[in-house]
């Protein structure tokens, strides 16, 4: 009976200190995460944009750890977003020469696409679009996981 009583006070631990690492891993993300632009910094970069497209929650790859909805804009200058994206960890943006709904595309592809810039908030962004970028040279925009390899969302604008 006290072999039992080990095992299972064992296992127990076991198991909660797995779930509190992975709750950390969900949680810091939002507990270190920035003020968030307010909705007139997003429309004040956006005006002058040139295109914009939705992120949807049911692309092939996004799942219920990894996804994104809302209002994304792309300019000469600023990309925006308004909505809502699962939290995580370093988040990049991208512009890429085509739609790509997978880890598996977005891996053969990604020599082709440019990255813009960190994501560091989860319900509105303004990223400054580098110089030399050129964005009518580019259909999507993407956001990707650096750290974990993971696809989050993307969404065509030409």
């Amino acid at each position: 009976m006290k072999l039992k009583s080990v095992l299972i006070s064992i296992t127990t631990h076991l198991f909660a200190l797995g779930f509190g690492f992975a709750l950390g891993i969900y949680m810091l993300p939002i507990l270190i995460a920035p003020a968030s632009p307010t909705v007139s910094d997003v429309e004040q970069a956006s005006a002058t944009a040139q295109y914009s497209a939705t992120f949807q929650k049911d692309l092939q790859d996004s799942d219920a750890f990894h996804w994104g909805e809302g209002r994304v804009t792309i300019g000469a200058q600023h990309i925006t977003f308004s909505g809502e994206l699962a939290p995580g960890p370093d988040y990049k943006l991208y512009l890429s020469p085509q739609f790509v709904e997978t880890e598996a595309e977005f891996k053969r592809l990604k020599s082709t696409m440019v990255r813009v810039g960190d994501i560091k908030t989860f319900d509105a962004f303004v990223i400054d679009i580098p110089s030399q970028v050129d964005v009518s040279q580019y259909q999507a925009v993407i956001i990707w996981c650096e750290t974990f390899g993971e696809f989050i969302t993307a969404a065509k604008y030409r």
